[in-house]
């Protein structure tokens, strides 16, 4: 059975202890197994407080982060790529100390767009560092997901095909592929081929719609993807994203172009988002059954 998550900026744009006790209050009020923290600054997040707020509310904790400029494991510059690995650290730790299960997100470059195409030795460069950080998360049975994102915010991981094979080039079987909707809609010529062709590879999955609204609201098949997750086999956790300018603030917003708002209440957002997910899910798996039984559907 999947896990259901929530991503912590959907209540709030950072981490103080205000907007801690408010994500995780919220999240597991409305019944989510799990939030996601952002973590793009770990040294902002209080561990201890973090983990009897977690404790309180009886629900789980996943980590997302992306990389900057000066931590950038694909530069090639070698002080940047030590500093990129150091902070990957740090979150592994404070991962472990809080219980946490997953860390995902453009883990492997810069969260930003590119200018020039990857090199062959910047992602090398990135391949040898996560194997590091892979070997200390493995210590503690933590899962590192290389999310797939769009050509504006990474030159390395645009499709899930890349995933798979960044993945079988660091070899570590806690390494594995992080796929979210948002992004699969803008670079993927088959979402669904791309989700069973991913198959156990997949450790982590975003939902959300091309819009970053409401699900159901935006042009993605979201029932074909859900049918094709349970074709997969994919029994890790399924966290809802979204974003609002009228949250996030900067430097998010800016980095993701989050320019209007789709949604001003979280709450009704979120509890759309469990509602809907659970539903899709049920279907999807009734669907595969009366398949593997022969039967309409």
């Amino acid at each position: 059975m999947n896990k259901l998550g929530l991503h912590g900026n959907v209540w709030a744009a950072g981490w103080s202890h205000d907007e801690c006790a408010r994500a995780i209050g919220n999240t597991a009020e409305l019944g989510f197994d799990l939030v996601e923290a952002p973590a793009l600054d770990p040294s902002l997040i209080d561990v201890a407080f973090t983990a009897k707020q977690l404790e309180k509310a009886g629900i789980g904790i996943t980590f997302s982060l992306g990389l900057d400029a000066e931590t950038d494991l694909s530069s090639g510059d070698p002080e940047k790529i030590r500093r990129g690995e150091a902070r990957l650290g740090d979150v592994v730790s404070m991962t472990r100390d809080l219980g946490g299960t997953h860390i995902c997100g453009i883990i492997y470059s810069a969260f930003q767009k590119y200018m020039v195409p990857a090199t062959k030795e910047g992602i090398a460069g990135s391949v040898d560092a996560l194997r590091r950080v892979a070997e200390k998360a493995a210590a503690s049975d933590i899962v590192l997901g290389l999310e797939v994102v769009n050509r504006y915010e990474t030159n390395v991981l645009n499709t899930a095909a890349q995933g798979v094979d960044m993945c079988k080039r660091i070899g570590a079987p806690n390494v594995k592929v992080h796929l979210d909707v948002y992004h699969m809609n803008i670079e993927e010529a088959d979402m669904e081929a791309a989700i069973i062709d991913t198959g156990d590879y997949i450790g982590y999955f975003h939902t959300g719609d091309s819009n970053r609204g409401y699900m159901g609201t935006g042009s993605i098949d979201l029932p074909r993807v859900f049918k094709a997750l349970v074709r997969s086999g994919y029994q890790g956790p399924i966290t809802f994203e979204s974003f609002s300018s009228a949250v996030v603030g900067q430097p998010l917003e800016g980095i993701l172009g989050i320019w209007r708002n789709l949604w001003e209440d979280g709450y009704d957002l979120a509890r759309h988002a469990k509602m809907y997910t659970e539903s899709q899910l049920k279907s999807a798996h009734e669907a595969h059954n009366c398949g593997r039984k022969g039967l309409p559907f």
